[in-house]
């Protein structure tokens, strides 16, 4: 697939690659990760003050630069590369989804502060019977007085003991799985108070991650951001999200190809480098070739995301499809080359390896999209667009 950036997308690439290149090494992650915060604030500061990508995908009447998916793909893709722990994807992808197709004076207003770099933000959606169905919602809320009353849990929150503020889905009315019913509410976290609880946790590939209990949390009626979300504010929100992600995985995947390249070249066996070895060349081949399908997936998926619903949605689920199994290959052929030092914590792969083992997953696994996939493929099998996805 043919894809050239614009001169203004090529630079944003360069200046993201550069500075988080320069900001992020192996020791410093680890220090980071360690540390009580368990993020780098001052990472935060920068890509908001220097770069100012945190208000890449915000409106221009909000105080943002009004990109699109592109743009978001472009900073995904740097993340990947640099296994940065920044919630960037909650934040300033998902949750300036969530706002600007929702509206409204609070919405815009919040989407100001995060271009800012003074807020950051985590959906919190999923739910522990759901297994990743989107329109599983069990969270309930009441009308009480002039307000409103949530009771429910979700679980996995990713990025919320970070969160400044949280945006939380919960049903008045219908059933668990009904479309309509879903609203969407918005809890600033500090002044939350009773009724709020956050259970932090670290996450297997060095992030944080939360369970969000509400046990009959008082909201303002104006916390309501949108009644009846799901089709025009929650689903293509998620998608932009997804095709987000898949430009994480891609620098994931290119940093754990690049890497076993260079070690098949440096590490001897039997006098010679492995690299050498023709069993090697083939899986090394392969591994280069299930990078390059996942970078075009990404791309098909991003450049479908202005598409009308069902192609949108077919579109990236196709690649999330395509991209998990690609993590799935490209990360266990690597720890596989590299033998019982592909895992340790001293060696950089190892991480990306754990990143790319939760990135397969999050957001929907294999499973889930490829249900979602074939729901909306049509009975005469015609394809996206001149076969791009059924290829």
């Amino acid at each position: 697939m043919d894809f050239e950036f614009s001169e203004e997308q090529t630079l944003l690439a360069d200046a993201v690659n550069g500075y988080l290149t320069g900001a992020y090494d192996l020791e410093a992650r680890r220090r980071a990760v360690a540390s009580d915060a368990g993020w780098r604030p001052e990472v935060w500061k920068a890509l908001a003050e220097e770069l100012g990508v945190l208000g890449a995908l915000v409106p221009e009447e909000a105080g943002g630069l009004g990109g699109g998916g592109v743009e978001a793909m472009i900073v995904m893709r740097a993340i990947g590369r640099a296994l940065a722990l920044e919630p960037y994807l909650e934040t300033a992808v998902l949750g300036v989804g969530l706002l600007k197709r929702a509206g409204g004076a609070q919405a815009e207003a919040l989407m100001a502060t995060i271009a800012e770099g003074q807020a950051i933000v985590a959906f919190a959606h999923e739910e522990a019977a759901g297994r990743h169905a989107l329109l599983r919602v069990e969270t309930t809320a009441r009308r009480e007085g002039d307000g409103w009353r949530l009771d429910g849990a979700k679980a996995v929150v990713s990025a919320a003991p970070w969160a400044s503020h949280l945006i939380v889905s919960a049903r008045t009315s219908g059933a668990a799985t009904d479309e309509a019913g879903i609203g969407l509410f918005l809890i600033d976290v500090a002044s939350a108070g009773e009724g709020l609880s956050i259970r932090a946790y670290p996450t297997v590939d060095g992030r944080r991650a939360a369970e969000v209990a509400f046990d009959g949390l008082v909201l303002p009626a104006d916390a309501l951001l949108g009644e009846d979300a799901f089709d025009g504010v929650i689903a293509p929100a998620l998608d932009e999200a997804v095709a987000g992600q898949c430009a994480e995985a891609v620098g994931v995947l290119s940093q754990l190809h690049d890497q076993t390249l260079d070690y098949v070249k440096q590490r001897k066996q039997f006098g010679r480098p492995i690299g050498q070895f023709q069993v090697l060349q083939h899986r090394l081949a392969d591994t280069f070739a299930a990078v390059e399908l996942a970078t075009s997936l990404t791309y098909m998926a991003t450049l479908h995301l202005d598409a009308p619903a069902a192609q949108r949605a077919r579109a990236v689920s196709a690649a999330k499809v395509g991209v998990a199994r690609a993590l799935r290959f490209v990360s266990q052929a690597a720890v596989q080359t590299h033998g019982g030092i592909g895992m340790t914590d001293e060696l950089a792969l190892s991480h990306y390896f754990k990143r790319a083992s939760v990135i397969e997953q999050q957001l929907g696994g294999i499973e889930p999209h490829l249900r979602r996939f074939i729901s909306l493929t049509p009975a005469s099998t015609a394809d996206l667009d001149g076969g791009l996805v059924d290829a």
